[in-house]
């Protein structure tokens, strides 16, 4: 790799450590290129992805950021995967880990927040961008429902009593 390709390199990962809601640093060494596929795979599901880089030109692209002691995690076969959406890669790469002993999660980082193991797993945990806003839009539809209900129950009410009367009459 030239001089150029590294400077190329060490600005598209200040781009990604800056531009990304979350970044997840793991170790990778051992797993086949099936299952880095497999993990790339998931990752663009969620509008994610996964980068493999020099640690130091990582270092490099690292320094002036706000989580520029996420360089400390940057040791050994180390991946980055990230997304813009601060869950999904925490969650993605928490589910995989979880499912292929060969992929260790070291930490990350959200924002200016450097996270370690325990913090990734916390990130994990929470709902999706998408699973807050349809709790949010069921909280607010609710009340509405229960109005409609409210108002359509009186003459739902009258309506059975007077058939109920109606039936008594026939009789």
């Amino acid at each position: 790799m030239d001089r150029a390709q590294k400077e190329k390199m060490v600005e598209e990962l200040g781009q990604i450590f800056e531009s990304s809601g979350v970044v997840v640093v793991a170790h990778y060494e051992g797993m086949t290129v099936k299952q880095m596929q497999d993990l790339r795979a998931r990752m663009r599901g969620v509008n994610g992805s996964v980068r493999v880089a020099k640690n130091t030109l990582a270092k490099i692209a690292l320094e002036g950021k706000s989580s520029a002691k996420m360089a400390d995690l940057l040791t050994g076969m180390t991946v980055l995967t990230f997304s813009e959406d601060p869950v999904a890669a925490a969650k993605i790469s928490d589910a995989y880990a979880k499912e292929n002993d060969k992929y260790v999660i070291l930490g990350g980082a959200m924002g200016g927040t450097v996270l370690d193991q325990a913090g990734v797993k916390t990130v994990a945990a929470m709902p999706s961008r998408e699973e807050l806003l349809a709790q949010i839009a069921s909280m607010i539809g609710a009340p509405a429902s229960n109005i409609a209900g409210a108002i359509g129950a009186p003459a739902s009410n009258i309506a059975g009593i007077l058939s109920t009367i109606e039936d008594k009459a026939a009789a």
